[in-house]
């Protein structure tokens, strides 16, 4: 029956629609205050509105951005680079090769922050081999949707709907329920995007603009060690001649200078390799394995936390009394619990060891140090100024290896039934906090409590529509004109509704907004829910055709420089394949 509540919510979710779709606020501001005025209108009681906060979907999001970002911190993705990327072959290679695993793990992961960790990792690999990151970070986000379509805990998305199948009375999905579906559609997918899709996005370059940072270089000495793996290979076999933000300008061996570095150079024990670079490559190029700086009992550089220890830059005053001495006389380390990993003279390009350069008034240091460090010295001064430069995630290697084996762990026991998602999850981000895998602080600051905000007030949004009788017409009108195709006609039905709605406003709130749909569809048939579920989570996943409509969409948005047009003109084609996959496999598989 149409009456005052089902006027007011129908209006104020097309209100919500077009607020989305014009990008007039934020998503989860808009989505917030569509929820406040549905209380405040009596469609829903303040204990509706406000289930969502408490509810199992939205706490397992939560819990899943801690262990994100725990497995971020350690580094461990950043082992795994020269694994996952590889300069050769052609772009359909690369893309197989990278986007694969990213797949994979974004099916035991919530792809959000997946996706926040691979971006700087495809950007410096893009940097340093000539390749341009476009080509790489709109499959990146596909590939990250893809995977979570998987099982239970790929996505938010997949979470919201396993939340309302359980609000609704009905048992929630098991973990591995939605994989016969979601994981032919993500091998599709995947063949798609590496085999076809890459044609059609565009070969650009992130508009960023470094600000003068090419200018301020820095030089780092490196002795080549007996457990460097291209002993006896040339320069450009090691992979040394088109780095990318670093250069290596000379080479000392046995006191002789080469100051022309050829790509045909053979690497040998003992060598000195003098590079120039910015600081966050410098601080990289430092944890090769066989390239040592220096060696320090204080200070493990190739295994140090970044818990612990930082980069600065410190700029050396007029009155400091390291003018005149070099690094080695200068007692550095002692005198300020630092190390020097490079130094930038501007103007001038220095060609001697670090422990024998000569400091002057305005050199810059980049130092490792640790986090008191700018507490300390600020106001010295020894120095003009004291600035935190950039410093990668960084752990032990135990770190990188244990959050490996608690990630496992959480995935063994859900999909065992041992324990039940939540539960699971919460145990799993305990024991990485309290073993300092992530620090109290940084597991804080992990969690995107926007995200959280849409899914849980989705959950109140999704509960109006159903009070208000919305549901219960759109659903009717479903059922009018595509019944009579039987089953599928409805799948088709929900599948493209919550596609629609997915690519105007978001994956988390489509889901919500459909779910009641599909629940009055499935009440008014009386045809076994599960497939209607399963269709809902996939479409409402599926968000490939913009940028507004998908979160990790968005966050590649910048880094690759696209156009809202690039989405399109991959995204529908992408759109069609998986709906039109996902519809034949449920209707095979459960009708």
């Amino acid at each position: 029956m149409i009456d005052f509540h089902f006027i007011y919510t129908f209006s104020l979710i097309l209100i919500m629609t077009v607020l989305l779709i014009k990008e007039v606020f934020e998503p989860d501001v808009i989505i917030f205050a569509v929820l406040i005025l549905l209380m405040l209108g009596g469609v829903i009681s303040i204990g509706e509105a406000f289930s969502g906060f408490a509810n199992e979907g939205m706490l397992t999001v939560a819990f899943l951005f801690i262990v994100a970002g725990a497995v971020q911190q350690t580094g461990a993705l950043n082992s795994l680079t020269d694994k996952l990327f590889n300069s050769q072959g052609s772009i359909s290679w690369k893309l197989l090769r990278f986007l694969t695993p990213v797949t994979a793990v974004s099916a035991f992961f919530n792809n959000t922050p997946i996706v926040a960790m691979f971006i700087p990792v495809i950007r410096n690999w893009a940097r340093k081999n000539d390749q341009s990151a476009s080509k790489f970070m709109l499959p990146l986000s596909y590939a990250a949707i893809l995977g979570g379509v998987c099982t239970l805990i790929g996505t938010s998305t997949t979470l919201v709907v396993h939340g309302l199948m359980k609000q609704s009375g009905m048992a929630g999905f098991s973990f591995f329920e939605i994989t016969p579906v979601g994981l032919p559609v993500a091998l599709l997918g995947l063949l798609f995007i590496s085999l076809v899709g890459h044609h059609f996005i565009p070969d650009r370059q992130a508009p960023i603009v470094q600000l003068g940072e090419n200018m301020r270089e820095f030089v780092i000495v490196m002795k080549v060690d007996k457990d460097y793996k291209y002993i006896g290979r040339t320069i450009q076999q090691a992979g040394l001649r088109r780095l990318k933000g670093v250069y290596l300008f000379q080479i000392e061996r046995n006191s002789t200078v080469i100051a022309t570095v050829g790509p045909e150079e053979v690497i040998l024990l003992g060598d000195r390799l003098f590079f120039t670079g910015l600081p966050d490559t410098i601080v990289d190029l430092q944890k090769t394995i066989g390239l040592s700086l220096l060696k320090d009992n204080t200070f493990k550089l190739k295994n140090y936390d970044s818990d612990i220890l930082g980069t600065f830059e410190v700029v050396i005053s007029a009155n400091s009394p390291l003018i005149g001495k070099n690094v080695r006389e200068s007692n550095f380390r002692i005198q300020y619990n630092a190390v020097i990993l490079a130094i930038h003279r501007s103007g001038e390009r220095i060609q001697k060891k670090i422990g024998d350069i000569v400091l002057r008034a305005g050199d810059t240091l980049l130092i490792l140090s640790n986090h008191d460090f700018t507490q300390k010295w600020y106001h010295s001064k020894d120095f003009y100024l004291v600035s935190r430069a950039i410093t990668p995630p960084s752990k032990p290697h135990f770190y990188v290896w244990f959050s490996f084996a608690v990630l496992a762990g959480m995935i063994i026991v859900m999909a065992t039934g041992l324990l039940s998602i939540l539960p699971a999850v919460c145990l799993a981000s305990l024991v990485l906090v309290v073993s300092r895998c992530i620090s109290p602080d940084d597991a804080r600051r992990s969690i995107e409590l926007n995200v959280l905000l849409v899914i849980a007030s989705a959950f109140g949004i999704s509960k109006a529509l159903i009070n208000s009788g919305v549901a219960t017409f759109i659903a009717q009108k479903l059922i009018d004109y595509l019944g009579v195709f039987g089953p599928i006609g409805l799948i088709t039905g929900i599948f493209f509704i919550a596609s629609f709605y997915t690519e105007i406003i978001t994956n988390n709130a489509a889901a919500a907004l459909v779910f009641p749909i599909a629940l009055s569809v499935i009440q008014q048939t009386n045809l076994d829910p599960r497939p209607f579920c399963i269709t809902l989570a996939i479409a409402a996943s599926a968000s490939f055709a913009t940028p507004i409509g998908y979160q990790t969409n968005m966050m590649v948005y910048g880094p690759g420089g696209y156009h809202f047009s690039d989405y399109l003109k991959i995204g529908i084609p992408m759109n069609i394949m998986v709906g039109i996959t996902t519809i034949l496999l449920v209707y095979t598989l459960y009708f």
